[in-house]
């Protein structure tokens, strides 16, 4: 395994342009559950499974019911970045990280310091009255009880994005736009089996895929370098030069 970090090591020199894919794989080392894995929120017993809670549909017939759930599951504020998140960050202010794309929706990478981040689900920090537009922050949110309306009335909506509902257009196409003029592209924490997110990664052109997950993947035949360990114990060893 020494030798993989060492030809990233040497990746990651070479490269100017580089963009980071990442998923739910790289909060759950701060901390955060994942859906998916064996100790993920889907492998827990809840009146309705967490996919049908999280679905537009479930957000508009039973509001209470999904704002039980995700005050309880989904916002976790004492979350912090952990060592793929600031290594992350320091790769983009020494020029060598073009951008981060991310499935999580928790804001950690900008807490890390990133800038660039194309998050593809939203984010639990952004909310917002679905009548008016008004704004109102996560702390207003995890604060309050049942449904949170806005002053004018309106019902507030997390701005993440909600089973049945699409990519936010503009996210998506700065997201392509940097996977395509990528020099390295670097998989991080995800099976990539979340559609369309995961298809994203097929607008890299380049010849130096890195797929860095615990578990295989079924991308891992097209990487150049696939690693299955932490993306956090990986990229803590990664030195920026």
């Amino acid at each position: 395994m020494d030798e993989k970090i060492k030809t990233l090591q040497q990746w990651i020199d070479e490269s100017s342009a580089i963009v980071f894919f990442g998923g739910a794989g790289v909060s759950t080392e701060s901390g955060i559950p994942d859906f998916r894995s064996v100790d993920g929120l889907y492998n827990q017993k809840y009146a309705w499974p967490p996919e049908e809670i999280l679905s537009r549909t479930f957000f508009d017939a039973k509001p209470e019911e999904f704002y039980r759930f995700y005050r309880d599951k989904m916002l976790c504020l004492d979350a912090r970045p952990n060592a793929a998140h600031k290594k992350l960050a320091e790769l983009e202010a020494a020029g060598k990280l073009r951008s981060v794309v991310t499935q999580n929706i928790d804001g950690l990478h900008q807490l890390a310091g990133s800038k660039r981040v194309w998050e593809l689900h939203g984010s639990v920090h952004r909310n917002y009255c679905m009548r008016c537009r008004k704004p109102y922050s996560v702390e207003d949110i995890k604060d309050g009880t049942g449904v949170p309306k806005c002053s004018c009335g309106g019902t507030i909506k997390p701005d993440v994005v909600l089973y049945e509902e699409g990519l936010d257009s503009a996210t998506l196409e700065g997201a392509v736009s940097d996977l395509r003029s990528a020099d390295l592209l670097i998989i991080g924490g995800t099976s990539l089996a979340v559609y369309p997110a995961a298809g994203l990664i097929n607008y890299y052109r380049g010849s130096r895929l890195v797929l860095i997950n615990k578990s295989p993947t079924p991308y891992d035949d097209r990487a150049g370098l696939a690693i299955n360990l932490p993306i956090g114990q990986v990229l803590g060893q990664i030195e920026v030069r």
